[in-house]
């Protein structure tokens, strides 16, 4: 037994500790993808479309939605009962009427190109001049312009849509609380809260949302070079353009009678200053600028690169651009939203057309 002992500790006594075992090393850090540090370059200058445009002053509800959505098709609005909003900003063709400029009352044509309505709430200012604030005050000038839908008076609009029988509970629905809903000011309010919900979100706020391949390899590419030659300068925000005014021809002079927001201001600094447009939709929105006198994208690209940055652009970087672009066409999320509504019948007292 002591010899057993004896062993067991002289054996004990000569082993050796173990090593310790080394925890693993981890696994390297991801490195995030090309797509994905575009994301975040992109997403901080041009973010996603929000589902509307809230105005604090004129509350969206349902009611007035249907409302403006009834008045936006109604051509009763017109002097000859045959233009609506909808003639010139379509809402089945992505809001514009693809014409150089509308034809208006007696086929008389306006002097700039009717932009898209899709979007517009986002903007700061309405018109190519910027001569409205917002959309509720853009939707009353048309209606009393003599070369658009020609009424002669707030007073007469008015008038019509009191006329019309179904209005009066539509207007109390949309307006409650108002002793006289039917008034200039709510047929313009009714209109600008359905279009502050016209949005068309595109697959540009899907790849921003974090889908990397919501657009192409080869799209991507036009938003690189769309950042580099520096058309964000100018188009940004979410609805890239909308939100600043800018001189055409800022380096290379354009030619143009048309003296953009001058006309409104009569400051000599606004000569040839003109509310920089949206790209949402550019696609489909041609033909393009104030005049609607560029027909294709191609050539509104390369225009816009050597007048306001002074760069000549090769074949290949305008190709891709325009590939970005088409990353911003996008439709309503809701169809229906857009389709025209039953109008309410016109009554006894409901002026006749007026061609005159």
């Amino acid at each position: 037994m002591i010899l057993q002992l004896a062993l067991f500790a002289f054996l004990t006594g000569c082993s050796q500790p173990a090593e310790p075992v080394k925890p693993a090393e981890p696994p390297p850090a991801a490195q995030p993808s090309a797509a994905a540090e575009l994301i975040k370059t992109a997403s901080g200058v041009w973010p996603a479309l929000k589902a509307e445009s809230p105005n604090d002053k004129n509350p969206i509800t349902p009611e007035k939605i249907e409302l403006g959505r009834m008045l936006y098709f109604d051509t009763r609005l017109s002097k000859n009962q045959e233009l609506s909003c909808n003639s010139c900003h379509m809402l089945d063709n992505f809001g514009v009427d693809n014409k150089p400029t509308s034809t208006g009352h007696k086929g008389q044509l306006g002097g700039r190109n009717s932009p898209t309505v899709y979007n517009a709430a986002f903007h700061t200012v309405q018109f190519w001049d910027g001569r409205a604030a917002d959309v509720e005050e853009q939707a009353k000038g048309p209606v009393l312009n003599p070369v658009e839908m020609a009424m002669p008076s707030e007073e007469a609009v008015v008038n019509v849509i009191k006329s019309i029988p179904g209005y009066a509970e539509l207007f109390a629905k949309a307006f409650p609380g108002e002793a006289d809903p039917i008034t200039y000011d709510n047929i313009a309010k009714a209109i600008g809260a359905f279009e502050r919900r016209l949005v068309t979100p595109a697959r540009y706020d899907q790849f921003i949302g974090g889908d990397e391949k919501a657009i192409t390899e080869a799209e991507q590419k036009g938003l690189k070079t769309f950042m580099e030659v520096g058309c964000g300068s100018c188009h940004m925000g979410a609805t890239f353009g909308g939100t600043m005014y800018q001189k055409l021809g800022v380096v290379k002079p354009w030619e143009t009678k048309d003296m953009g927001r001058f006309d409104v201001t009569k400051n000599e600094a606004d000569k040839l200053m003109f509310k920089v447009p949206s790209l949402r939709n550019v696609e489909k929105t041609g033909p393009y600028l104030h005049d609607g006198s560029v027909a294709n994208l191609p050539e509104m690209i390369s225009l816009m690169a050597t007048h306001q940055l002074g760069r000549d652009l090769t074949p290949e970087q305008v190709n891709d651009i325009e590939a970005f672009l088409k990353t911003l066409t996008g439709k309503p999320v809701d169809e229906a939203y857009i389709a025209k509504p039953t109008l309410p019948e016109s009554g006894p007292t409901t002026p006749k057309p007026d061609p005159s």
